[in-house]
Order: C-alpha cells, then structure tokens, then sequence
C-alpha cells in the first residue's frame, strides 16, 4: 500500500519527543488501543527526518520526509531495521513511526470498503 504525507512541515526534534510520550502515555493507559492512536504527520516526518541516511534504510525515511509516496512495508521494513541500531528514544519514535502506518493502511482500506 503507498503511504504518503499530507503535510510538507515535519516537527522539530522538541515536538517528536513530546508528542512520542504522550501517544505512548495513552496507548499504555488503554488495555487495547485503537490503531488509529497514533503520530501526527507532521511527527512522522519528523522521525523520518531523524533517521534519513545514505543506508537503503535511511534513503526510505528521505523519501518520506521529501514529500515522496513510499511503500508502506517497505517503510516498515526500513523502521524495524533501524530500530535494531537506535537508542531507546529512538526505538520508542520508530515505534510510533510503525504505528502511524498501521494507521495510515487502515484508514485506506476503510475509505475502499465504503
């Protein structure tokens, strides 16, 4: 599935940090929380920017944050892989990361089924 922003602007460092707690701050208060508790756009891109590289992982997350739609398990693969080298703020962003693609497929589907 191609997942792709609807925002250009990614949040600075200060708001990636801010807003990863509190979405895991709430997805831990609720015992099943729903998909759709996730990262903003803006988040995401930030987190993208965050982990862009010169590395076949690191080039997805330049994709995402130029504005370019990416496939989203490749965008998948690409987080999971970077979580194996990150510290644990990094590994918490690209789990939320994760999150928002689950979400963003989710919401796809949804809008094909109705």
């Amino acid at each position: 599935m191609i997942i792709a922003c609807r925002t250009t602007l990614a949040a600075s460092d200060a708001q990636v940090a801010a807003e990863v707690t509190d979405v895991l701050r709430r997805r831990a208060a609720v015992e099943k929380p729903p998909i759709t508790l996730a990262i903003s756009d803006a988040v995401a891109l930030g987190i993208a920017d965050q982990f862009r590289s010169s590395t076949p992982s690191g080039q997805v997350m330049e994709r995402l944050r130029r504005g370019s739609s990416v496939e989203s398990d490749e965008l998948l693969e690409a987080a999971r892989f970077e979580q194996g080298f990150a510290t644990a703020e990094g590994y918490a962003a690209l789990y939320c990361l994760i999150t928002w693609v689950r979400a963003r497929e989710q919401r796809q589907r949804d809008r094909l089924s109705v």
